[in-house]
Protein backbone atom coordinates (compact mmCIF):
# COMPACT_ATOMS: atom_id res chain seq x y z
CA UNK A 1 0.00 0.00 0.00
CA UNK A 2 2.87 2.37 0.67
CA UNK A 3 3.96 2.01 -2.95
CA UNK A 4 0.76 3.74 -4.08
CA UNK A 5 1.89 6.87 -2.25
CA UNK A 6 4.73 7.11 -4.76
CA UNK A 7 3.09 5.68 -7.87
CA UNK A 8 -0.03 7.86 -7.95
CA UNK A 9 1.85 11.21 -7.91
CA UNK A 10 4.33 9.90 -10.48
CA UNK A 11 1.48 8.78 -12.76
CA UNK A 12 -0.27 12.13 -12.38
CA UNK A 13 2.95 14.01 -13.12
CA UNK A 14 3.64 11.96 -16.26
CA UNK A 15 0.05 12.41 -17.43
CA UNK A 16 0.25 16.17 -16.98
CA UNK A 17 3.62 16.21 -18.71
CA UNK A 18 2.15 14.40 -21.72
CA UNK A 19 -0.85 16.71 -21.78
CA UNK A 20 1.45 19.72 -21.64
CA UNK A 21 3.52 18.38 -24.55
CA UNK A 22 0.36 17.81 -26.59
CA UNK A 23 -0.93 21.33 -25.90
CA UNK A 24 2.48 22.77 -26.79
CA UNK A 25 2.42 20.86 -30.09
CA UNK A 26 -1.05 22.20 -30.88
CA UNK A 27 -0.08 25.79 -30.16
CA UNK A 28 3.20 25.64 -32.08
CA UNK A 29 1.49 24.49 -35.27
CA UNK A 30 2.70 20.90 -35.44
CA UNK A 31 -0.66 19.70 -36.80
CA UNK A 32 -1.44 22.52 -39.22
CA UNK A 33 -0.51 21.05 -42.61
CA UNK A 34 -0.70 17.27 -42.47
CA UNK A 35 -1.35 16.80 -46.19
CA UNK A 36 1.61 18.94 -47.25
CA UNK A 37 4.04 16.86 -45.22
CA UNK A 38 2.56 13.64 -46.58
CA UNK A 39 2.98 14.78 -50.17
CA UNK A 40 6.44 16.26 -49.70
CA UNK A 41 8.06 12.83 -49.83
CA UNK A 42 6.65 12.31 -53.33
CA UNK A 43 8.27 15.49 -54.66
CA UNK A 44 11.46 14.50 -56.49
CA UNK A 45 12.28 17.98 -57.75
CA UNK A 46 15.68 18.17 -56.02
CA UNK A 47 16.76 14.59 -56.73
CA UNK A 48 20.02 14.27 -58.65
CA UNK A 49 21.41 11.06 -60.10
CA UNK A 50 24.31 9.50 -58.23
CA UNK A 51 27.74 9.67 -59.85
CA UNK A 52 29.58 6.38 -60.29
Amino acid sequence: MNVLVFLIPIALFLGLLGLGAFIWALRSGQFEDLDGEALRILDDEDDKPLKD
